[in-house]
Order: C-alpha cells, then structure tokens, then sequence
C-alpha cells in the first residue's frame, strides 16, 4: 500500500513562508493524483490543491489566492506545498492525500491514503 508522510510545518509570523513536503513510499501509480488538505479544530478538512503525478497539472482551491503553489519531485516521490504571504486563518493541520483519476478532486471522502499530518501555525 501506499504510505505518505509529511514534513515542514512549524510556528511562522503572518506574512512568512513555509514549503510542506510529502514522500511517498509502497506501490506508486502514475495516475494518481496527490493533494493537499487542511483542516482547522472543528472545522472540516479542507482541500487546499492537488498535482497530477503524470504531468505536473494542478488543480487549486478557489480561495488559495496565488499565495500556495504545488509543485513534485518524481525522482524523489515527493510533492510540495509553497505557502507564501501566510496568514493566521492558515493555521490548520495539513494533510497529503492520493487518489487515482481526477473526479471530485476536491472532496476528501474521494482519497484513499492519507499522510500524519503536519502543524502550521501562523501567529499575526
């Protein structure tokens, strides 16, 4: 099976960076699609974006405005999320995920692994 894990959140000041990362380990398929979510205490998990392992193509919540950016490394099975400009609202736990194809990439439900999760905390 597959197995995801990531890396790279911490504490940063609003208007700061910070680039998440997940490795990818176990059987990889080269239609899957690997995303990121977030999810905030009592609120819903959230998507945030998604790559297309295949191509490099993403797909973006409407909401990210131009400040996150999903990019992978085949070589190394890992896919990053560039978080630039953060704000508090940022704060949230976030996730890796994987699915295959591209139907309802946004929902969740649709994911069939999913990392630990990493913490970011943006203070204002």
């Amino acid at each position: 099976q597959v197995q995801l894990v990531e890396s790279g959140g911490g504490l940063v000041h609003a208007g700061g960076s910070l680039r998440l990362s997940c490795a990818q380990s176990g059987r990889v398929f080269t239609g899957y699609l690997m995303a990121w979510f977030r999810q905030a205490p009592g609120k819903e998990r959230d998507f945030v974006g998604a790559i297309r392992w295949s191509d490099g193509r993403t797909w973006y919540s409407d909401s990210r405005e131009e400040r996150f950016t999903i990019s992978r490394d085949n070589a190394k099975n890992t896919v990053y999320l560039q978080m630039n400009s953060l704000k508090p609202d940022d704060t949230a736990d976030y996730y890796c995920a994987t699915k295959l194809g591209y139907y309802r990439v946004e929902d969740p439900k649709e994911y069939n692994y999913w990392g630990q999760g990493t913490q970011v905390t943006v203070s204002s």
